[in-house]
Parts: C-alpha cells; sequence; structure tokens
C-alpha cells in the first residue's frame, strides 16, 4: 500500500480508502489506484488489518445448503449491505449436518470473523455451539431457520399464518384430504407452518389425519419413492403443502409417473421462492417469502450492533410477512 502510494504520489491513507471503496475518494482516483494495483499484482489482505484494529471486517452467513433459491436470494439481500459497509461476506455449508454446523461456529472463535448470520441444519436440536459463541463476543443473528429460545434477533416470515394460508387456499378449492410433506420435524419453521395447517383445518371441522404428515429427506429418489407411495393410498389426499422448495420436482414427478393430473385429481402449492414457479406445467401456487428482504435486514441488525462496543443484541423476533401467489397448480388459472 506505501508503494502504490508513492507511485502514484498519494496517501497511504486514501489508498487504503479505495479498496474499502469509500465515497471520500472520486471515482478517477480510485480507478488510478486500482490500475496500478493490477499492474502489480497486489491484493489487500483484510487479515492485517484486522490484527491491527482487531477487526476481520468479515462476516459469516452459515446455510444449510444453496440449492434452495430462499438462500440465493437471502445472499444477495446481505451482501447488498456487506458491500455498502465494507465488509467481506464468507458462506458456509453445513448440508443439513448439526455436527458441521458445530465444526464452523468452533473455527469463528479464532476471530476469523466479526459475526455470524445463520439459518440452522435441520439436525439442530440445541443452541449450545451459537451461545458458546456468542459468549466469546461474536453476535450472531438469525433468519428463516432460528433457535427460538436463544436470546437474540431473530428475522423470520410469518410460518404460521402462512401454512393456515396454504391450507385455507386449498380448503377454498375443494379440498379435504391435505398432506403435508417437510423434511424436519425438529425446525421451528416446519412445527409452525403445519401448526397453522391444522389450525385451517380445524376451523372447518375437518380433523388433520395424522398419516398425512409426510417425513421427506434430502435424497431426491427417496422422495419420489416416499410421494408415490402417499398418492398410491387408497385415502391419497387431494391436496400437497410442501413446506420446503426442494420437494416440488418430486410431486410434480410422481404425478407424472402415476399420471395424476395436477390440479384436476391433486392440487399442490409450496413454500417457494423459485423464478421457475410460473413456467413450470401447471404452473406452482407459492407461498413466496421475501428471502432479499429478510437477508437484508439480518444484515443491517448485526451491522448495527458491529458499529457499537459491548452492545448485546435484543432477543426479539421480527417478522416478515410471506404471500400467496395462486398459480394453476390449484386453480387450473394463473392469477398471479
Amino acid at each position: 500500500m506505501k508503494l502504490l502510494a508513492k507511485e502514484l504520489q498519494l496517501s497511504v491513507s486514501t489508498v487504503s480508502k479505495v479498496f474499502t471503496d469509500s465515497h471520500e475518494i472520486s471515482e478517477q482516483t480510485k480507478q488510478k489506484v486500482l490500475a496500478l494495483a493490477k499492474k502489480l499484482n497486489y491484493v489487500p489482505n483484510p487479515y492485517a488489518s484486522s490484527l491491527r484494529k482487531r477487526k476481520s471486517k468479515t462476516i459469516a452467513v452459515v446455510l444449510p445448503e444453496v440449492a434452495d433459491s430462499f438462500f440465493s436470494m437471502a445472499i444477495n439481500g446481505i451482501e447488498s449491505i456487506a458491500r455498502e459497509k465494507g465488509y467481506h461476506v464468507l458462506i458456509y455449508l453445513t448440508h443439513e449436518q448439526m455436527e458441521r454446523e458445530q465444526a464452523i461456529l468452533s473455527d469463528f472463535q479464532s476471530g476469523r470473523v466479526d459475526g455470524v448470520l445463520i439459518s440452522i441444519s435441520n439436525e439442530t436440536t440445541n443452541d449450545e455451539h451459537i451461545i458458546d459463541m456468542m459468549q466469546r463476543g461474536i453476535p450472531v443473528v438469525f433468519f428463516d431457520r432460528v433457535c427460538e429460545e436463544t436470546a437474540t434477533t431473530r428475522i423470520t416470515t410469518n410460518d404460521r399464518e402462512s401454512g393456515q394460508l396454504a391450507a385455507q387456499h386449498l380448503i377454498d378449492q375443494g379440498c379435504r384430504n391435505i398432506a403435508y410433506l417437510t423434511i424436519s420435524g425438529s425446525l421451528s419453521i416446519s412445527r409452525n407452518r403445519l401448526a397453522g395447517v391444522k389450525q385451517a383445518l380445524t376451523a372447518h371441522r375437518t380433523p388433520f389425519n395424522e398419516r398425512n404428515l409426510v417425513m421427506c429427506t434430502d435424497n431426491e429418489e427417496e422422495n419420489l419413492r416416499i410421494i408415490k407411495e402417499l398418492l398410491q393410498r387408497k385415502d391419497r389426499p387431494d391436496g400437497i403443502i410442501a413446506s420446503v422448495e426442494k420437494l416440488t420436482a418430486a410431486v410434480y414427478l410422481a404425478c407424472k409417473e402415476l399420471k395424476i393430473a395436477i390440479p384436476g385429481k391433486l392440487k399442490v402449492i409450496s413454500f417457494s421462492n423459485q423464478t421457475t414457479a410460473p413456467i413450470l406445467n401447471p404452473s406452482l401456487t407459492t407461498i413466496t417469502q421475501p428471502a432479499f428482504a429478510m437477508g437484508k435486514l439480518a444484515a443491517e441488525v448485526l451491522f448495527n450492533s458491529l458499529k457499537k462496543t459491548n452492545v448485546t443484541l435484543k432477543a426479539e423476533t421480527v417478522v416478515v410477512p410471506s404471500a400467496l401467489v395462486v398459480r394453476e397448480s390449484t386453480t387450473g388459472r394463473d392469477l398471479g
């Protein structure tokens, strides 16, 4: 950095501000510094700075997966704020394993990151590893999948109301035997969505058939087998609510193989942010979560805590509502 400053007859602090994309530096100066840096193969090292400032200027985002479009959109929301704050974002995947989640968080205790945004795995049943990290001074904000008892901020959507809305929509379309597909019995979002489904059915004096609570997996072939078994029952459901996006393909494929018409014989709705929902055949009715907004808000909360010393995040849940988008898979016509 000193070499760049000397060559360009600038101060070291000016060069430093260029690499944090400071608004104080003109675009012309930024381009001059970046051009010379590229010529000299110079890449700024955030960890060298962190040794001096005890800040890494890096946050971690811990996710169960990235195949789900919700998480890719949430990452975009997070990065929109991180860039503005001059921070780097490291993405870590737990692959739905609590053990891997614990190992990742343990690694952060060395000071690699200044804060953590996390959506827990479907195996996570306690928060000891999260509390341990928080006690070492690393703030944590949950988004989407949360530990409800952990004393920190949680950014969620209105899962119970959304489950109720999904079931009510199917009931309005004539469904009375509704199945609920999930990948976890422990995740609060899954439990809350199911509670909403049961609430809607109870309101119509139609008790939820516990056989219609279908536990799926992370394996696509296994999910196809499970769903085909469900649809081959004598009392097969007339409506399906997929609590996660990844189960939608298996439902459509099972119906195709078994020649079950959607929505004529089976109405389908999914919690999903996938951009292909309108072009599926038939187009998919969805409960669409505000993924970008949730990621952005989670990042804002985290950065607000990082700019202050000795500040404890509020133990509160902030709800960003989801929306029902009605399409052909439940009505036979696209209303989206």
